[in-house]
Order: structure tokens, then C-alpha cells, then sequence
């Protein structure tokens, strides 16, 4: 036959529960400075401007950055510009940005 045992709460240490709510408060500050960040600072690429081409491609792990700028970013505009693949087609508006169609 079981026992019917009660168990008390072991009663609380002075202030966890404010320290808790300190905890939860700067945690909530951090994550909020970190989507600041990210959304006022998107990175050091950019956008497509001034002879530099910056496009968002599908890979294998969702997504990929392609970045170049100069004789690099021409030569793939000329290919892109040339082909009708799938990617030619993504990569043509940035091109355009770039000043480079």
C-alpha cells in the first residue's frame, strides 16, 4: 500500500524572484539590441551598386551569397546576360543595379 506523503515547498531565498526578473529583463534587452542590429546593419556587402553585384542564390543549405565586384562582376553580368539558365535570370536585376547591364 503507498504512502500519501505531502511535500512541503522548500521555502525561497530572499530576492531570487527579483533576481529572476532581472535575468529575464536583460535577456529580453539583449535579444532585442541583437534584431536592432541586425536590421540596421545587414552586413558588409550591401546591395547591388556601383559596379558590384550582390545576389541571394538557392543552394544546397537554403541560401548562398554571391558577391564580386570589377572584372569579376562583369564578367558574370556578360554571362548572365548571355544564358537563360535559372540563376541568369536571378543574377540580371543585380546586374542592372550595378549599373553593369
Amino acid at each position: 500500500m503507498p504512502l500519501l506523503v505531502t511535500y512541503q515547498d522548500a521555502p525561497s531565498e530572499p530576492g531570487s524572484k527579483r533576481r529572476l526578473a532581472v535575468l529575464v529583463a536583460v535577456l529580453v534587452v539583449l535579444l532585442a539590441v541583437a534584431g536592432l542590429w541586425t536590421v540596421l546593419r545587414p552586413g558588409s556587402y550591401g546591395g547591388s551598386q556601383a559596379g558590384c553585384v550582390t545576389v541571394t542564390i538557392p543552394s544546397s543549405t537554403g541560401g548562398a551569397l554571391l558577391h564580386d565586384c570589377g572584372s569579376r562582376a562583369r564578367m558574370l553580368c556578360r554571362h548572365a546576360f548571355t544564358h537563360s539558365g535559372r540563376l541568369a535570370l536571378l543574377i540580371r536585376p543585380a546586374c542592372r543595379q550595378a549599373g553593369l547591364a
